[in-house]
């Protein structure tokens, strides 16, 4: 009886949430409750700028300083990998309490070094991005008719070959009334609880509070007259009245000249339900041109992959089935004349060269490809939102570390096949799977933040967060991948279908290089990804918010399925032309996509990324290209070498030829 209540109580729970859907919030996102006359406090992202160059961020510019002194918040371990710096800032607000004219501070005389770094930061289009309540402060503005928005402002602007700063800042902050009325409460506790109720607060005395659903700026050049700012002090109020006009610029920097800063801050209660207040970062322009252009994509590839998996399956079954409709007699006789890839039945199989690291380089491709599909899929469902800074880059971690089990297992697996059940040397190769990749990323990451450290930028990796970094390598994905590879050794491995010669049969000599087939096998993976690419690549180096985790989802598994197809294809095409040695080729005709998304990248480099000032910033970009492109190419060599494996032992295991 006591099961039955239990299960009763869920029941009732879970109807009261899903007709009170719209109070429900995934875990880390819960809204904040704020009182009339309570304290907001805005902070800043001290890395403001894709460009890497810039010492020491948004403090290094002769803005002003919180009275308490710079302090960084609690940042988790993507926002430091990411580069974010989330410090406090000197403007501050109190909830639904309008304020305007507040005079910030007066900086000191402009030098001759902040007025040349003043002007450098204007020209690259310096963006200062704010947060309230973990919302950027988000900039609107109409050009030729088009409504544009951007998250932040810039610094300032030139204008005839005169730099002005924007002084004045002019924010909106956006609430929606705190209903308790949308929340499930339980009266009694324990086993007790028997009445599920919605809390109804009409009736309360209480003052109504807010929730901070939205969070605009808009920045103004305003020129202050020095007589008046005698007797007023920070955050009093500045004597006569602030116009603030985006579209006109009075205050210009000049070297031994001083700048005054100054905020507005004004509340509007908003019909934006705190679920909602996102939809504005995520609406950007050019969406359906987006979409579109994904779908066109996702269609046409598909089509064509299709097409060639038709074509290339009704081949070879067509072969078979003749084969089979012989009888005993006419087999032996066809085997006499065997052509094509009957000829290699005796070698197709035999092991290649490098074994070790080709398992090596399978393993750490089929553990970077599941910590994709694992990340994508959450982070479509809503648990790495935007609004979660860091947490992508985190679960990717978490992930891959964990899914170091499944790498051990395979690697070894494969290793034993390759060596006909062998399982000598499985120790060894777990051990160069689970130091493979993280290793080579520690020694670009290691190099490339040398060079962060040199120029002393923001952007630099702090040394504990590299201590973190080798603590969870090497005492939880170490030890994790070799577990796998032990339990790797237990597993049945895959029984080859045919006997291998003992002498290498020759391998005739083509008209064209293998690698040219190899290479182009890449570029139709690359077509269902190009257009996807720029959405993300504009997200990392941009500063843009990204969003269609879903899409994404569905073009990583039409990603999969076209490398299996082109893998197939290629490996059937060798195999026709008496050439065994497919292991390899398999593997690369998959993975030279990377090849295209690196060329791409360089585009986007010299196309895209004009602002970028300095070598130093180009080779950061260069290399961190390089480290994702080697991570694509591991998940899909993996892909297209594992489809081709079965596909070749299903091929074999078709026919009898002795």
């Amino acid at each position: 009886m006591g099961s039955f209540d239990h299960f009763r109580k869920w029941v009732l729970i879970s109807f009261m949430i899903l007709q009170f859907a719209d109070g429900f919030y995934l875990p880390g996102s819960f809204p904040h409750k704020y009182n009339v006359g309570d304290q907001l406090s805005v902070k800043v992202n001290s890395l403001t700028s894709i460009d890497t160059e810039i010492p020491y961020g948004y403090y290094s510019l002769p803005f002003c300083k919180p009275s308490e002194g710079v302090k960084d918040s609690a940042e988790n371990l993507g926002e430091l990998l990411m580069g974010d710096r989330i410090e406090n800032s000197p403007y501050r607000f109190k909830m639904y309490t309008n304020e305007s004219e507040i005079f910030l501070c007066k900086s000191n005389p402009l030098s001759a070094d902040e007025f040349k770094i003043m002007k450098e930061r204007i020209d690259e289009m310096y963006q200062v991005n704010l947060n309230l309540d973990n919302l950027p402060a988000i900039r609107y503005m109409k050009r030729e008719g088009f409504s544009l928005q951007w998250t932040g402002y810039p610094v300032g602007i030139k204008v005839q070959d005169v730099h002005y700063v924007f002084n004045h800042l002019k924010f909106k902050v956006l609430v929606h009334k705190y209903e308790e009325s949308n929340m499930v409460g339980v009266i009694g506790a324990g086993d007790g609880a028997e009445l599920i109720t919605t809390r109804d607060n009409s009736s309360s005395t209480d003052p109504p509070a807010y929730m901070v659903v939205g969070f605009e700026v808009v920045p103004c050049s305003f020129q202050h007259d020095p007589q008046l700012l005698k007797d007023v002090t920070t955050y009093g109020k500045y004597p006569t009245s602030v116009k603030c006009d985006p579209v006109t610029v009075s205050m210009a920097i000049k070297a031994g000249q001083s700048v005054t800063y100054s905020y507005e801050v004004s509340f509007v209660e908003s019909d934006i339900k705190w679920p909602s207040r996102w939809d504005a970062y995520l609406k950007m322009e050019g969406a359906k041109v987006h979409w579109f252009s994904i779908l066109n994509s996702l269609m046409v590839i598909t089509f064509l992959a299709g097409i060639v998996l038709i074509i290339f399956l009704r081949t070879i079954r067509r072969d078979l089935a003749r084969y089979e409709e012989l009888d005993k007699e006419a087999q032996a006789q066809m085997n006499e004349d065997l052509s094509g890839w009957k000829l290699v039945v005796g070698d197709v199989f035999r092991a290649p060269e490098n074994p070790e690291l080709l398992c090596v380089m399978v393993a750490d491709g089929v553990r970077i490809l599941g910590m994709a599909v694992t990340t994508i899929f959450f982070a479509a469902l809503g648990f790495m939102s935007p609004a979660s800074r860091g947490a992508l880059i985190t679960g990717m971690l978490l992930f891959y570390m964990f899914l170091g089990v499944f790498a051990g297992y395979v690697a070894v697996w494969l290793l034993r096949t390759i060596a006909s059940g062998d399982s000598k040397g499985w120790f060894s190769v777990s051990w160069k799977v689970a130091c493979f990749f993280p290793g080579i990323a520690f020694l670009m990451l290691t190099t490339l933040n040398f060079l962060l450290w040199g120029s002393h930028s923001t952007g630099a990796i702090p040394f504990s967060t590299f201590l973190v970094l080798l603590l969870l390598w090497f005492c939880i994905s170490v030890p994790l991948t070799l577990l796998g590879g032990f339990f790797g050794t237990r597993a049945p491995r895959l029984e080859y279908p045919v006997r291998t010669n003992q002498i290498a049969r020759e391998v005739p000599a083509q008209r064209f290089p293998s690698w040219v087939l190899v290479l182009g096998a890449g570029t139709l993976p690359f077509g269902t990804l190009f257009i996807e690419l720029f959405f993300i690549m504009s997200s990392i180096w941009l500063g843009r918010v990204y969003y269609v985790f879903g899409f994404l989802f569905v073009v990583l598994v039409l990603l999969v399925t076209v490398c299996a197809e082109v893998s197939l294809v290629l490996t059937y095409i060798h195999l026709c032309v008496e050439d065994w040695r497919w292991w390899w080729k398999s593997y690369f005709a998959s993975g030279s996509v990377a090849l295209y998304i690196f060329l791409y990248s360089i585009n986007y480099l010299v196309f895209d990324l004009k602002s970028l000032s300095g070598p130093v910033s180009a080779i950061l970009y260069l290399g961190y290209s390089l480290l994702m492109v080697m991570a694509i190419m591991l998940a899909t060599g993996a892909v297209g070498f594992l489809s081709s494996l079965f596909f070749v032992h299903r091929l074999f295991s078709s026919v009898k030829i002795d």
